[in-house]
């Protein structure tokens, strides 16, 4: 089986989910309604062997609809095969449902993904900061966050 079979297949059982298709430099990227991210991913897992969620993150797309995109890093152990997935994330509604029902390693990615880019998972049996202190207010990796952190002069401590 290919990367190219599983897209068919992809389109072929969830049409009006899948929204675009890209391949570049051999890279094979997918992007899907939000809506259906656990019954896409459970496919992906059960039915074409994408069973390693290598990574998971978040983007920040300032001033494009939508802002964010999370993106799943798939790959198939016995083909050794990749597939990334997207899902489009607006900035007035940042939740996705939770994958770790699908993948357990999805836990710790979901909270780096919150932690830094503010996206929520729906149903995370565990979404707490995991890199920034507990008290932290905001999420560093966004692109309108004051880079000196929040309410920081950016002079202080600067040597005369």
């Amino acid at each position: 089986m290919s990367v190219q079979t599983t897209v068919e297949n992809l389109k072929a059982k969830f049409a009006a989910a899948v929204e675009s298709v890209t391949e570049f430099r051999g890279e094979t990227t997918v992007v899907v309604k939000k809506e259906e991210i656990v019954a896409i991913s459970t496919f992906l897992r059960d039915e074409e062997g994408f069973n390693f969620l290598t990574d998971l993150c978040g983007v920040d797309y300032l001033g494009q609809s939508p802002r964010f995109m999370v993106v799943y890093q798939l790959y198939n152990l016995e083909t050794k095969e990749r597939l990334r997935v997207k899902v489009g994330v607006a900035e007035d509604d940042t939740r996705v449902d939770t994958v770790t029902g699908v993948w357990g390693t999805a836990n710790w990615h979901e909270r780096e993904c919150w932690d830094l880019m503010g996206i929520s998972f729906n149903n995370h049996p565990d979404l707490r900061r995991i890199l920034m202190p507990a008290d932290w207010e905001g999420h560093p990796l966004r692109k309108d966050y004051p880079l000196q952190g929040p309410g920081r002069d950016p002079y202080q401590g600067r040597l005369s």
